[in-house]
């Protein structure tokens, strides 16, 4: 016999419309007696274009499910009001939440548990085994749909790479060839040869890319659960150096040492920055939220050396541990239909590229699959007319990535340490003595101190 979520997972939805259980949140009923969902859509500010695609969306969804009524929330994910927003009932019902925050929220039971629900469906053996874990706790459950993810890339700007004589073409493949890349620019252009964020936690992220592609272990996981610090390394010490002598030796770097995600974009998107690190899907935002002319963009893998690897990253689909049946249920339909059908079956990639395409959004934008390598290549076949992302000036991505090590970010403390480590970043961009081991040397204390809270 079916219970009542496999039901709903396979789409034969009769969702009645039940008080709350004990300890549990249900979705409203809406006046035609449907249940209310209410789902994530895009943090505020998005541009419409994005949401008449949701809307499209929501419409098909809505069709194969007629006893689902979706409810469209905006929503952005901020650690600090997470809690007070699950203990107040406030959060959509079906939201997503990075990889750095989701072994904290699963450990702290603030996440579902959805194990069974994605056995049910099928694809628990698709998924990256890598990605995967991001929401795995220690005794094997699972907390969340991994739904999109980035490894970080090498961005670089086509047009200053031919104003200073560099072939666009044919962009770095070592470290030593961005720093010789970025001084030409420098001097050729008078823009930034390279530039990296440095400010909202964003500085410590980006030191841990450089790091770990250098062959760095920042973080130590013990048996015990426990974590060890271990960022003063030689890897640290080496990206530290580096950003340092293109400052002060180079002079490659602007005049410009606080950015963050958002202002490296505006900066690089406005032809103020040859080359920066960031995820491999920023694509996207550059052009639809930044006004990045396309044809200047271009992507490459990022250098790894000394047996480094990229860090890579995501979001989540997930939902609140306090709802019922009925609303679970219906919640799991909603992100297996959402999220995760169009990277498995032909006709939902199709449709989900085709709205997004009508509707002038990104559709190719290059991603670290969430599924194994067969699979997401052969989705790129489905999606092929619609295509719409200059893919041929990314190819040094999509054609290098997958002989890549991926690396996943260190799971104890994560935001907090990478705000430790934006203070190291700004020493060595502001200070042309900066003292690098003892600043090395503190932030180890200072971190494992949080650690060890």
């Amino acid at each position: 016999m079916k219970s009542s979520r496999r039901i709903a997972i396979a789409g034969i939805t009769a969702l009645a419309v039940a008080g709350a259980l004990a300890g549990c949140t249900s979705g409203s009923g809406s006046e035609d007696g449907k249940l209310e969902l209410r789902v994530a859509t895009f943090p505020p500010g998005a541009d419409q274009a994005a949401y008449d695609a949701f809307a499209e969306q929501e419409a098909q969804f809505e069709e194969a499910n007629p006893d689902i009524d979706i409810v469209g929330v905006e929503y952005e994910w901020t650690a600090p009001t997470f809690a007070a927003q699950l203990a107040g009932g406030s959060l959509p019902d079906v939201f997503t939440v990075p990889f750095t925050d989701s072994k904290t929220l699963l450990e702290n039971g603030q996440l579902a548990d959805v194990t069974d629900e994605i056995d049910e469906l099928g694809y628990a053996d698709k998924f990256n085994p890598i990605i995967l874990e991001e929401v795995t706790d220690a005794d094997g459950r699972v907390f969340g749909f991994p739904r999109q993810a980035y490894a970080n890339g090498l961005h670089y700007n086509r047009a200053l790479f031919e104003e200073a004589g560099l072939d666009p073409d044919s962009p770095p493949t070592t470290w030593d060839e961005v720093r010789a890349a970025a001084k030409q620019i420098s001097e050729a252009t008078g823009k930034a040869g390279y530039a990296t964020m440095a400010t909202g936690n964003t500085g410590g992220w980006q030191l841990s890319v450089q790091a770990d592609s250098r062959g760095a272990s920042l973080q130590t996981a013990n048996d015990d659960g426990t974590y060890t610090s271990t960022i003063d390394n030689d890897a640290t010490r080496a990206t530290l150096q580096y950003l340092h002598d293109l400052r002060w030796e180079d002079d490659s770097m602007g005049a410009t040492f606080d950015l963050d995600w958002g202002t490296i974009n505006q900066e690089f998107a406005a032809g103020n920055v040859g080359m920066y690190t960031s995820g491999s899907d920023v694509y996207t935002a550059l052009v639809r939220d930044f006004g990045m002319a396309p044809d200047d963009y271009g992507l490459t893998v990022i250098p790894t050396e000394d047996g480094g690897g990229v860090l890579g990253g995501g979001d989540i689909a997930v939902m609140p541990p306090n709802l019922d049946d009925e609303t679970t249920a219906a919640a799991v339909a909603w992100i297996d239909w959402y999220y995760m059908q169009k990277l498995l079956d032909e006709d939902a990639a199709v449709a989900d590229a085709k709205a997004l395409s009508d509707a002038g959004q990104a559709v190719g934008t290059p991603v670290l699959p969430v599924l194994d390598r067969e699979t997401y290549e052969e989705s790129l076949t489905w999606i092929e007319p619609y295509v719409n992302v200059p893919l041929d000036q990314m190819a040094g991505f999509t054609e290098g990535i997958f002989e890549q090590t991926p690396i996943g970010e260190f799971k104890g403390q994560t935001q907090p340490i990478y705000a430790l480590m934006d203070n190291l970043v700004q020493a060595v961009l502001t200070d042309e003595n900066a003292d690098i081991d003892a600043l090395l040397q503190q932030v180890d204390v200072d971190a494992q101190a949080l650690l060890d809270q």
